[in-house]
């Protein structure tokens, strides 16, 4: 496996644990919202969820066609005992924000492997996607 193979199997590892973090993190979010618009946030949050599982899957695909082995650790969620909406939105924000980040700097290591470099900005535009989503469900403005 050469050199730059293993630095983007250990940095899509790193991605592989945050995306099942956000599946039990979304999953957290969708059980303790409360409220009189619960039921689309619920509904929204658990798509979150189904989504962050999508894309572990999709990673883990990638890591062991790479010749890796998906790692099992999940990243650390931390409990805020803050579970009122805005907050939430809040925190998920950050969260995707640093995921964001992480994709970008996984593509910055893909060398020729066209395929890999599609797959992250496809990932990439999802991500920046949910962010713009997320800013606007803050922007209590209307």
């Amino acid at each position: 496996m050469a050199k730059e193979n293993k630095k983007v199997i250990a940095l899509m590892n790193e991605l592989i644990e945050m995306e099942i973090s956000g599946v039990m993190r979304y999953l957290h979010y969708a059980l303790m919202i409360k409220g009189p618009n619960r039921i689309p946030i619920v509904k929204w949050f658990h798509e979150q969820a189904m989504e962050g599982y999508q894309h572990a899957s999709t990673i883990g695909e990638k890591i062991t066609s790479l010749g890796g082995h998906p790692s099992l650790k999940v990243t650390p969620v931390p409990e805020t005992k803050t579970h009122k909406v805005l907050d939430i939105l809040k925190e998920s924000l950050e969260f995707e924000e640093k995921a964001l980040e992480k994709y970008k700097e996984v593509l910055g290591h893909v060398g020729d492997d066209i395929a890999l470099e599609e797959l992250l900005r496809e990932m990439i535009r999802l991500e920046t996607e949910h962010c713009d989503e997320v800013r606007k469900m803050l922007d209590t403005n209307y």
